[in-house]
């Protein structure tokens, strides 16, 4: 199957490399398409080097392509992990400002995506937050809803991402 990986810039970004390897042990083929603050936290390069694919990062071309198209269309699967605050509620307004949100603007109905958000309790517990979730799964987005655990604050919570082999496993159910 061919999943496109969108890489929010939560710190759970660093887990994408490990992602990419479990989903390419089932037989996945993974493009990623990491956002700039993602970019902060994990290279392309790492990326690139783990999926044997090339990394998308930008919706300009001097070729005349359309990256958003072209890969909102090769994807059976659309899976963004961590998806922050801030994607949910780009992807639940129909926002289209870099590669990523621009490409799930761009998917047809009924494609399947998996969202794995990760983010402080607080933030995850907003109201306007779960109004967004709601909206993406109301729109036929599935949710793998952040999980207790140890955040990157410090704090002990809900909103760490669920561990990289629940998701492979939502990717292959």
């Amino acid at each position: 199957m061919n999943v496109l990986l969108g890489i929010g810039g939560g710190i759970a970004a660093y887990k994408a490399p490990e992602l990419v390897r479990a989903l390419g042990k089932r037989g996945h083929v993974v493009r990623c398409v990491p956002t700039a603050s993602a970019l902060r936290l994990v290279t392309a390069e790492a990326l690139a080097a783990v999926a044997r694919q090339p990394v998308s990062t930008t919706l300009w071309t001097s070729d005349g392509s359309m990256p958003h198209i072209d890969l909102a269309r090769w994807a059976d699967l659309v899976l963004v992990a961590p998806a922050t605050a801030d994607l949910l509620a780009r992807f639940a307004l129909g926002l289209a400002d870099d590669l990523l949100a621009t490409i799930f603007l761009a998917l047809e109905p009924g494609k399947r995506v998996l969202i794995a958000p990760a983010m402080n309790t607080q933030m995850w517990l907003k109201p306007v937050v779960q109004g967004h979730a709601a909206a993406l799964r109301a729109g036929g987005a599935r949710l793998l809803d952040p999980v207790p655990g140890n955040l990157a604050c410090g704090e002990q919570g809900i909103g760490a991402m669920v561990d990289v082999d629940s998701i492979a496993e939502a990717v292959d159910g």
